[in-house]
């Protein structure tokens, strides 16, 4: 099994290798690749002379931000660690290649054995964290080997993965390479003792610890304010609907509807964004769409400052990215959204998660397509959620769900009778984004259960 491992992970590395000569988005992973040995034995010689105190592993920028949390306490118990992240995915480097919280931040190349012995000689960690659904087999493997403490946090199982299948004896084997696996549910805890894997916690998703913590933080956005309430924010509430990582296929169901009641106002953040796109989507509206660029442009002067990652391209990052702010505050001339406009396109990176607290409620994207995308990050502001039917994968959208606090549309007509209902029942919806809250509030406390065993007293 292990040869065919190898041979598969063989034939993945070449066949993106091979596309990447027509795919962006994949020419920079690979390229990524290439530099990462050199950035990381530069690192080691300069800031982790005794290799690295803490190593996380982060898929992409959704598991980075269920990685964030611990990576900030463990920088706070220990301000003296060496701390190395990595990613695989382009649209986690691009956005969090500067983070701060990182001494160095690298791509982990594909899982062959060459690869990760190149890797290990060069980082040394004492304390490797994967974040999720990581399992490369020859990466763990190796690690255990070397008697590194190595920890899975915010797994989360099902019963149709291969892991509990009768001929899983190989992914079985991988992970019990893990120190201990901190698991979001006590199913997922039940299904790795059924295989015989009990060094397991049920700590939760360090993800709400993460968005009360962004949403305890958030800085106001004082252009947004004056739109919806008026320069003495004492103007007439207005239904606001924002939309969180929005997809062409939720656009097709939840525009017409906005179209129908032009009463109703809208905040868009597209999840990936070119010109054709933003011109797409500002056309769809009937009533006065404006870019956000365009806004601070007009206020602040023609060449507004953004931190729009480096070698990112606009048309295959994620514009939902609760990272730094993308425009600074601190300019003399203020921007205005106009009155007669009813939706904000939001062509930038790192608002999102200061947004929500705008809304009324919430539409989030890609759950008519690849999967949804952050709903924790719109239901810490107390708000009710909407979204498509591939949500499988999110337990907090069942939980939800249950809690009356979000809802699920499968076409047209269930979008806009989600969104009827919330604008003509305040008091309901009200309600739900309470509901919304308190489900955040009541699963916090993931990261202080990892950090007792990351550090113990």
């Amino acid at each position: 099994m292990k040869v065919l491992y190898n041979i598969g992970i063989h034939a993945m590395s070449a066949g993106a290798r091979l596309a990447a000569l027509r795919n962006d988005k994949l020419r920079r992973m690979i390229d990524g690749h290439a530099e990462s040995l050199d950035r990381l034995r530069h690192a080691r010689a300069t800031v982790a002379p005794d290799g690295f105190d803490l190593w996380v592993h982060a898929a992409s920028l959704g598991e980075f931000e269920q990685a964030r949390p611990v990576i900030e306490a463990y920088r706070k118990a220990r301000p003296q660690a060496k701390v190395l992240l990595s990613f695989f995915s382009p649209s986690g480097y691009c956005v969090r290649h500067n983070y701060d919280g990182a001494d160095c931040v690298v791509y982990l190349s594909f899982d062959t054995p060459r690869n990760v012995r190149q890797f290990l000689d060069a980082a040394q960690p004492k304390c490797a964290v994967f974040v999720k659904y990581e399992f490369w087999s020859n990466y763990l493997h190796e690690i255990a080997k070397r008697h590194i403490p190595l920890y899975l946090i915010s797994a989360i199982f099902r019963p149709g993965q291969r892991f509990f299948k009768p001929w899983g004896a190989f992914s079985r084997d991988v992970l019990r390479t893990y120190t201990h696996i901190f698991v979001q549910d006590r199913e997922s805890l039940d299904l790795l003792a059924s295989v015989g894997i009990t060094n397991v916690t049920v700590a939760g998703d360090t993800r709400f610890d993460r968005v009360a913590q962004v949403a305890e933080d958030s800085r106001p956005i004082p252009e947004l304010a004056r739109w919806l309430h008026g320069d003495d924010g004492q103007g007439q509430p207005v239904f606001t609907l924002v939309v969180g990582s929005s997809w062409p296929q939720d656009e097709a169901y939840y525009i017409p509807w906005l179209n129908e009641h032009p009463e109703v106002k809208a905040i868009v953040a597209p999840h990936e964004f070119n010109d054709k796109r933003l011109k797409t989507l500002v056309d769809s509206f009937a009533a006065k769409a404006v870019l956000w660029s365009q806004v601070l442009a007009k206020g602040r002067g023609p060449e507004p400052s953004t931190t729009k990652p480096d070698n990112a391209n606009p048309a295959s990052s994620p514009a939902n990215s609760s990272t730094s702010p993308a425009f600074p505050d601190n300019n003399s001339a203020t921007p205005s959204i106009p009155d007669d406009a009813q939706a904000v396109i939001i062509d930038c990176f790192g608002l999102l998660s200061r947004i929500y607290r705008y809304g009324d409620a919430a539409i989030i994207g890609g759950g008519l397509g690849t999967g949804i995308h952050n709903i924790n990050e719109a239901a810490v502001y107390g708000i009710p959620v909407a979204f498509g039917p591939n949500n499988g994968k999110f337990r907090e959208a069942a939980a939800l769900i249950a809690d009356n606090a979000a809802f699920e549309y499968h076409d047209r007509a269930e979008c806009s009778t989600i969104l009827t209902r919330w604008l003509t029942d305040p008091a309901g919806r009200r309600h739900q984004g309470a509901n919304a809250a308190a489900y955040i509030r009541t699963n916090r406390g993931a990261t202080s259960l990892i950090m007792h065993t990351l550090l113990p007293d």
